[in-house]
Parts: structure tokens; C-alpha cells; sequence
């Protein structure tokens, strides 16, 4: 989620963040696991958000993300425990056939 919101930059609203994932995770996601991910990630720091006034007539206020510092250090801490784990594997696996 926070890779998500970090490569989206400016465009980190909940719709565009679950479209990235899936995207790239290729599977489906629930809209609702999307808003509870941000919700609960705002709640730790990894995230703040801001409401943009709504663009025009009978539009919403848009919710956008951005990733904290606090956040950048743990997608940091998190890739570097996934490169260590990585690390050496690839002669552990069979070529495919």
C-alpha cells in the first residue's frame, strides 16, 4: 500500500491506490481493504492525507495520501529485509523448464 501511495505521488486518492495494485499485484482488491489499509496506516504515521475542495458541480471532496517520512523509513526497512532474504536464493531455484 505505501509503495502504492509513494509511486502515485500527487494522485494517491483511494481509487487510483487500489487501481495500482492491482495492476501490478495482478488480483483483485476489495475498495473496502484499500480505506481500512489507509485508515490504519494514517493512524501509525506511515501516511497523512488531505480533502481537496470538490472540483465542480456534484462532485466530492477527494481524500489524497502521501507517504511520511516515518513511512519512507519503514518501505526502506522493509525492502532491506526483503533483499537479505532474497539474497542467495536464486541458485536455490530450478531453472524452468
Amino acid at each position: 500500500m505505501l509503495l502504492g501511495v509513494l509511486r502515485l505521488g500527487d494522485e494517491a486518492v483511494p481509487a487510483a491506490v487500489r487501481t495500482e495494485i492491482e495492476r501490478r499485484a495482478k488480483r483483485a482488491v476489495q475498495r473496502g481493504a484499500i480505506y481500512v489499509t489507509l485508515d490504519r496506516l494514517e493512524a501509525k504515521g506511515l501516511l497523512t492525507s488531505r480533502v481537496s475542495d470538490a472540483d465542480g458541480a456534484g462532485s466530492r471532496p477527494r481524500r489524497s495520501y502521501k507517504v511520511t517520512s516515518r513511512g519512507l523509513h519503514a518501505l526502506r526497512r522493509a525492502l532491506g529485509e526483503v533483499e537479505r532474504m532474497r539474497a542467495g536464493i536464486k541458485s536455490l531455484l530450478p531453472e524452468p523448464e
